[in-house]
């Protein structure tokens, strides 16, 4: 019994040093940036992103790290805030990446997709039910927090916040349909892990969590009820020590087109197939060799 005991207790001590490096340890271990490095990466299709570490730029006196990729993405649909970084800053709170335009063109790209998509439901049944026009307006957070420091296993912290205003108008109709949404993304690191990819198999990686929760708050004669939410988000990101992001899986759901009752009898897509991208090929430069 005491020699089980004994067993125990060197288990929890061992555990606890470990959580408590891993929480003592910088956010800049997991995303590197030196001059020179780029990171290839492939999903499930074959095709190909390629980012690239170029040199900082100076802003209002603040410095600002800074990637290119290619091909450049041509459609905002596809646009991951966590893959397709273009400005970022490393200070005493973690990494922090800076492009409120892109993720508010985004969010309005996801989802006039989906009103096509009502758009194209609706003409195949009645022709005339498709007669409207909508707008959409967005307004997100200027930060978008990946990773806080110190790096500490299942301790929530908030990554951004983006608000939006859907409006559909429809002909012969008094009064416009207009929802408010409210989308909070917080991130979580669920411990370690080790990942096999295309490049090869990285251990201790990071395995974190970004999860959004949306509610929705109807404006004048469009209710969205309960049992019908609008879709979440879950992406999980996987950081390799002084490589980087070697992993990203990501699903999605509809956030309009989730909120139709199934008493509509509408004929409602699945939601968007998964998305993973694994790293294929990569080089990390050395600080001594951006000195040169």
């Amino acid at each position: 019994m005491l020699k089980k005991l004994s067993t125990f207790l060197i288990f929890l001590l061992a555990f606890s040093f470990s959580v408590t490096l891993l929480g003592n340890e910088s956010a800049t271990k997991y995303f590197p940036s030196t001059f020179g490095s780029y990171w290839i990466y492939v999903d499930e299709d074959k095709n190909e992103l390629t980012r690239h570490a170029v040199e900082a730029e100076e802003i209002a006196g603040e410095t600002y790290y800074a990637f290119n990729y290619e091909p450049e993405l041509e459609e905002l649909f596809y646009f991951t805030r966590y893959m397709h970084p273009t400005l970022y800053q490393v200070n005493e709170k973690g990494i922090t990446f800076v492009f409120q335009d892109e993720i508010e063109k985004a969010l309005k790209a996801r989802l006039s997709k989906e009103m096509e998509l009502l758009r194209g439901i609706l003409e195949l049944d009645d022709p005339d039910a498709a007669n409207f026009t909508f707008k959409i307006d967005a307004k997100a957070q200027g930060h978008f927090y990946l990773l806080p420091t110190p790096v500490t296993p299942n301790e929530e912290w908030d990554v951004n916040q983006v608000k939006a205003t859907l409006t559909i108008q429809i002909e012969e109709e008094v009064e416009d349909l207009s929802i408010d949404y409210t989308i909070i993304e917080t991130g979580i690191v669920l411990g370690t892990e080790t990942v096999k990819t295309p490049a090869g198999t990285f251990e201790d990686c990071l395995k974190v969590e970004y999860r959004t929760e949306t509610t929705a708050e109807e404006n004048s004669v469009f209710s969205p009820e309960e049992n019908n939410p609008p879709g979440e988000t879950v992406t999980t990101v996987w950081f390799a020590p002084n490589v980087g992001i070697v992993k990203f899986h990501q699903i999605r759901r509809y956030i309009f087109l989730e909120m139709i009752p199934e008493d509509a009898d509408l004929p409602i897509p699945s939601d968007p197939k998964p998305i993973t991208v694994e790293l294929k090929r990569y080089e990390i430069k050395s600080d001594a060799a951006e000195a040169k």
